[in-house]
């Protein structure tokens, strides 16, 4: 099993990142929160979860362990996989998603996409006592960028990897970015998973 790899950042996305280590190349999907803190970091290192199923063997990356230890609490309910568990990631921090588990606010865990009503208690009722609060939780601190064309071209390609149909993601990024133009990228990116 991959612990980790360090290595140099060859090309990164709001979804995944490359990293090259001793001459290979390792595509690492990744939430915006990793996404936010990598931010042109050279070299860096990120703990991996391997996914190994019939078809494929899929990467995900993580900044800090306290992220992994929470996908890898996230993908132990039943109903949530691996791509559940990265969109519930990009969309609450690590912080905010143990609060969220902590105080049983169902809600917020609806407002991200695929997660229904059952879903959510499930998450609460197997994850409540497993989750314990901390003040240093590891929460990841996202950057901000000032390049809006940018910053919302990135949004946009990273919604359609997500599953987003392009002129829905293009609708809802672009709005909100008249409303907040001076968002970062993976603030609009948040924004768009609630809305679509």
């Amino acid at each position: 099993m991959i612990d980790y790899i360090k290595g140099e950042v060859v090309e990164l996305t709001p979804t995944n990142v490359t990293l090259e280590c001793g001459g290979i190349g390792y595509l690492l999907n990744i939430s915006l929160n990793t996404y936010g803190a990598i931010d042109k970091k050279s070299p860096i290192k990120l703990y991996v979860y391997e996914s190994i199923r019939e078809d494929a063997h899929v990467l995900f990356g993580f900044m800090d362990k306290h992220e992994r230890e929470l996908f890898l609490h996230l993908i132990s309910v039943s109903g949530v996989g691996p791509g559940t568990a990265r969109m519930i990631l990009s969309s609450l921090n690590s912080r905010e998603l143990e609060n969220v588990i902590v105080t049983e606010n169902a809600p917020v865990l609806q407002s991200v996409k695929g997660i229904g009503a059952k879903t959510a208690q499930r998450i609460i009722v197997d994850l409540k006592d497993k989750i314990k609060l901390t003040d240093e939780s590891g929460a990841i601190q996202l950057p901000t960028k000032d390049d809006l064309s940018e910053t919302g071209h990135a949004a946009v390609s990273a919604l359609v990897m997500l599953g987003f149909v392009q002129t829905a993601s293009q609708k809802a990024v672009s709005k909100i970015m008249r409303e907040s133009p001076s968002l970062p990228v993976e603030g609009v990116i948040k924004e768009a998973l609630k809305r679509l």
